[in-house]
């Protein structure tokens, strides 16, 4: 198993979607996403992608990402019926892992469907699929520690205010679609209450 390939960035195929990543004095060809194909760095940079090898009849194909989480979130989609490799990049490219889980979340299949190849039917078995296998808490996290590494330690209380903000809109008679939206626009700090969370989400609503 190739976990990640670290070394500089060669050159890239943006047509293709690939870049090649040199390392030992071998030249690794990697299909990545459109939206990490615009994050990468310069010609001779170091890179380090994390990578998924596919193994086919006709040979071998390393998919890279930039960072694991899209790696996890890659390994998912490919698991889903009717996602291949090339149908998960596409997903990966027109969402980022938050709005994804988000989608999934909050079963928006019509936002899923906004990828390249993937229709109705798709987005919905993927729903169907991964919908137990993310969890709300995992996306809030997963923003905040981007965000700031050094608020870690408040996180788990941070992530639990607002499942129960969105938990009280769908209470209310909101949409998950609805609740998640604003409640991802709040702007949190650490001593939000629920309360106060709930009401600067309502006032999303408005908007």
């Amino acid at each position: 198993m190739i976990a990640y390939i670290r070394g500089s960035l060669a050159y890239r195929e943006p047509e293709n979607n690939l870049v090649v990543v040199e390392t030992g004095g071998v030249g690794y060809g990697i299909l990545v996403s459109g939206r990490d194909l615009d994050l990468l760095p310069g010609y001779g940079e170091e890179i380090r992608l994390y990578t998924y090898l596919q193994v086919k009849e006709d040979g071998l194909q390393l998919y890279g990402f930039l960072t694991r989480e899209d790696q996890k979130l890659f390994r998912l989609l490919i698991g889903v019926s009717g996602i291949g490799p090339k149908g998960a990049l596409g997903i990966l490219t027109a969402l980022s892992a938050d709005d994804l889980r988000f989608a999934v979340l909050a079963e928006d299949a019509k936002a899923i469907a906004k990828a390249p190849g993937i229709g109705h039917k798709t987005a919905q078995k993927l729903i169907l699929e991964l919908k137990d296998k993310l969890k709300l808490e995992d996306a809030f996290e997963a923003r905040f520690a981007r965000a700031d590494a050094g608020v870690r330690a408040e996180v788990s209380g941070l992530t639990a205010a607002k499942n129960e903000a969105v938990e009280a809109l769908t209470a209310l008679g909101y949409s998950q679609t609805e609740a998640l939206k604003a409640v991802r626009r709040v702007e949190l700090t650490e001593e939000m209450s629920v309360e106060e969370l709930l009401k600067a989400a309502l006032k999303q609503m408005s908007f």
